[in-house]
């Protein structure tokens, strides 16, 4: 997957949603939030704090609230992505980019803008328990090492790589996943750590 160095990179690599992207683009720059490239793609900044991001997908280009679950949503517009996993974040999702409403983009966007900057926000559950997969705890049983480096790392780096395993449905997609992480483990690095800034 394309990881953009910038946001006129992630537009030219979505040709697809470029116009949409852009639209989208204008409004958060023309209201004075911050542009920055953060997991890949366009995230706009209050504050210093995340606010909105914007992505392109197969079928559909899509914005997300970082705090989306505390806006009242009065056009039913909002989705939870990943239901059961994300607590704040709230998407807006366009088919085509005649959907796009710059207006009620605007009205979104200030109300989130209202909302950080009145510290209302939902915290990250960082006490929930961490539950290993059993491909993990297997793999514990034949490899000691996998497991000191495991241990090392911090509790948000083994629940990432726990959750992202456990996530997978289908069983070739979790074994996949699994093989993928060991290397990372053994070498002590978390799974997100070369996108974060």
């Amino acid at each position: 997957m394309h990881r953009a160095k910038s946001v006129e990179d992630y537009i030219k690599n979505k040709p697809h949603w470029s116009n949409a992207l852009i639209k989208l683009r204008k409004v958060f720059l023309d209201l004075g939030l911050e542009e920055t490239v953060k997991w890949g793609g366009p995230v706009y900044m209050h504050n210093k704090k995340n606010l909105v991001g914007l992505s392109g997908f197969k079928s559909f280009v899509s914005l997300w609230y970082f705090q989306g679950a505390l806006l009242k949503d009065k056009k039913g517009l909002l989705v939870n992505a990943q239901e059961g996993v994300t607590k704040a974040q709230r998407q807006m999702r366009f088919s085509h980019i005649d959907e796009i409403d710059e207006s009620i983009v605007i009205a979104y966007t200030q109300e989130a803008m209202a909302n950080q900057n009145a510290g209302r926000e939902i915290k990250a559950n960082t006490k929930k328990p961490l539950i290993i997969p059993p491909e993990l705890e297997q793999a514990f049983s034949r490899n000691s090492d996998l497991k000191t480096s495991f241990d090392s790392l911090t509790l948000s780096k083994r629940r990432e790589y726990a959750e992202y395993i456990s996530m997978a449905k289908r069983e070739e997609t979790r074994h996949s996943r699994f093989e993928k992480c060991i290397p990372m483990i053994m070498d002590s690095v978390g799974l997100s750590d070369k996108y974060r800034k």
